[in-house]
């Protein structure tokens, strides 16, 4: 088994829901952080993310999460706030990873297009 990390990226140039990953052939994700950022300095942004597995059945991760103006947030964070930080902030509390198998999807959508950059690291267990 081979195991590799990397990244995918996006910017969010419409409000349409987009693929932002799909788990390679004879591959088992383990998605350890899904960060996105606002780049609008005047407007909030919502964002959605699912997982769509084999049977195309749609598993809601996060609906309409708010990430503040200039801000970045956490998407896989616990909720959990960091010692020492005393915040349940998700840009401080820890990712919880997600296990991803062998073509299923990361969709995501934003509330308005050109607001969002989005980030995810995983490993690949192949």
């Amino acid at each position: 088994m081979a195991n590799a990390f990397t990244n995918y990226k996006a910017v969010l140039t419409t409000s349409e829901l987009t693929t932002l990953y799909t788990v390679p052939s004879a591959t088992t994700a383990i998605l350890k952080s899904i960060r996105v950022a606002n780049i609008d300095s005047e407007n909030d942004c919502k964002i959605s993310i699912y997982l769509v597995d084999t049977d195309s059945v749609s598993y809601n991760l996060q609906t309409d999460r708010t990430v503040k103006s200039n801000k970045t947030a956490e998407l896989l964070a616990t909720g959990v706030s960091n010692s020492g930080f005393g915040s349940t902030d998700s840009s401080f509390a820890p990712a919880a990873p997600l296990v991803a198998k062998e073509s299923e999807v990361i969709k995501v959508q934003a509330e308005n297009g050109g607001d969002l950059h989005i980030i995810l690291s995983v490993m690949e267990i192949s």
